[in-house]
């Protein structure tokens, strides 16, 4: 039987929620909402949140707290909820990551993950004194920080000897818990290019794509599940999106369309330059946000794209479809996080968990497969 599909949150760590928008937006940044949220989040559905990182004020975010710090912070304040910290190598040695996330995962009984973000805010490294790394560069010392992690996680008398990081019988404890379904903290990662694609298939446990329309989902699932088999590695899936679910598909449309035409024109075009800049850094030009419009970066992770957008029956159907296709997780921004995060559980999962039941019973039984589009 297939897993049930699993969600995530982005939790609003950083101010200016999660539309560069000057609609209202519900949502704080600050640590009590954060700790109400989270609560409520894992009461709602969610098994895994996911605290951003920023170092620095950027693009309508002109407040943020640290991500990992954070992070054990909601761990502390939930018990089932898996929360991963985003974070950046070359400003993170991953021995010291490794053995802050192990504390972190004993004292919460193993619910902690990290993001691993190899880097497109150029400003935030050269600002601290760090060099900005060529993209592909970037990739390849993601992956070295990834093998470094899980080699301190899980040997006594770590080794690794690689272009960016040499460990030499290095032992840590105590260890992340381990389980036979998870041996070590999942190490999730993202990137449209194809070097982030490659990455994900030789190592990483997730890929996380930026919002997709169904098309340019599968296409990004078929090419790293054939990446992953041959280095005969598993990876699951993860897709972003923003949710705006309303009791009509014309209330939810009403507010897509007050979000762009209320845009931060300014911060938006800011971010489109940095972001579109590192897009396009890439050789074959698939690099994250290289095709995005202004109203697609309006929501910073292409999260409209996805189509989360209309009645709670409308959305259910389109994650299905979205499940379908290879998703197991889908990662959900809102614009007003408690009242939003509350009525996708109430009204949206029941549909989603009904429709998982005829999926599951239309994959078992041969003849054509229907679309829940």
């Amino acid at each position: 039987m297939p897993a049930p599909l699993k969600f995530a949150y982005w939790v609003p760590n950083v101010s200016g929620g999660l539309v560069t928008s000057r609609i209202e937006q519900r949502t704080d940044w600050g640590y009590d909402y954060n700790r109400e949220l989270a609560v409520l989040a894992e009461n709602n559905g969610f098994e895994y949140a996911l605290t951003q990182v920023r170092y620095t004020a950027s693009y309508g975010a002109a407040y943020q707290h640290e991500s990992t710090g954070f992070s054990l912070a909601l761990l502390l304040a939930t018990q089932r909820l898996k929360v991963i910290a985003a974070v950046h190598p070359g400003l993170w040695h991953p021995g010291v990551l490794a053995k802050f996330v192990a504390s972190a995962d004993v004292l919460s009984g193993g619910r902690a993950a990290v993001n691993v973000v190899s880097g497109w805010f150029k400003d935030e490294f050269t600002g601290l004194g760090e060099p900005w790394l060529e993209h592909d560069e970037r990739y390849r010392r993601s992956e070295e920080f990834i093998r470094v992690l899980k080699e301190l996680w899980t040997n006594d008398a770590a080794e690794f000897r690689g272009d960016f990081y040499r460990i030499h019988d290095f032992d840590i404890k105590p260890k992340p818990l381990s389980t036979p379904d998870r041996p070590h903290p999942e190490v999730f990662q993202g990137g449209n290019s194809t070097a982030a694609r490659k990455l994900a298939g030789r190592v990483s446990d997730w890929y996380f794509s930026n919002g997709k329309d169904f098309d340019g989902f599968s296409e990004q699932v078929a090419e790293v599940r054939g990446y992953a088999a041959e280095h005969n590695h598993a990876v699951r899936f993860g897709l972003n999106g923003f949710v705006i679910a309303r009791d009509t598909e014309a209330e939810a449309r009403d507010v897509l369309r007050e979000i762009v035409d209320k845009a931060d024109v300014q911060a938006v075009e800011g971010f489109r330059s940095a972001v579109q800049q590192a897009g396009r850094s890439t050789s074959d030009k698939k690099g994250m946000w290289a095709d995005s419009e202004f109203a697609d970066l309006v929501q910073y992770n292409d999260g409209f794209r996805t189509g989360l957008i209309g009645t709670p029956e409308q959305i259910a159907r389109r994650a299905v479809e979205y499940k379908r296709r290879g998703a197991d997780l889908l990662l959900l921004g809102f614009l007003h996080y408690h009242e939003d995060v509350e009525y996708f559980g109430r009204e949206v999962l029941p549909i989603i968990r009904e429709l998982e039941k005829e999926l599951d019973a239309t994959a078992a039984t041969p003849g054509p497969v229907g679309s829940f589009s």
